[in-house]
């Protein structure tokens, strides 16, 4: 079957080849499931490995993810019940 290339940037494989055991599908999409280590596999959807698309550029920056946080602790701030101080 080959070799992939996890290309996942958060993935603790990212950049590793592996060796592909089988390819199987999961809820209508590809998943390969690879050898890992000694005796050992891993399961990647096709989408974060060279098999599949380029990787899209949508990733937040620190501001994005900055202005993401202050959102949720609004929101978690306005659904607080007047036990816990919210309104």
């Amino acid at each position: 079957m080959g070799s992939l290339t996890v290309t996942h940037p958060f993935h603790a494989l990212s950049g590793q080849r592996l060796e592909i055991l089988f390819v199987k599908r999961r809820s209508g999409a590809l998943v390969f499931v690879c050898a890992y280590g000694v005796s050992r596999s891993v399961t990647l959807p096709q989408e974060w490995t060279d098999r599949g698309g380029e990787p899209s550029g949508d990733r937040l920056g620190v501001e994005g993810l900055s202005a993401l946080g202050a959102l949720v602790n609004a929101l978690v701030s306005r659904g607080a019940g007047p036990e816990e101080g919210g309104s």
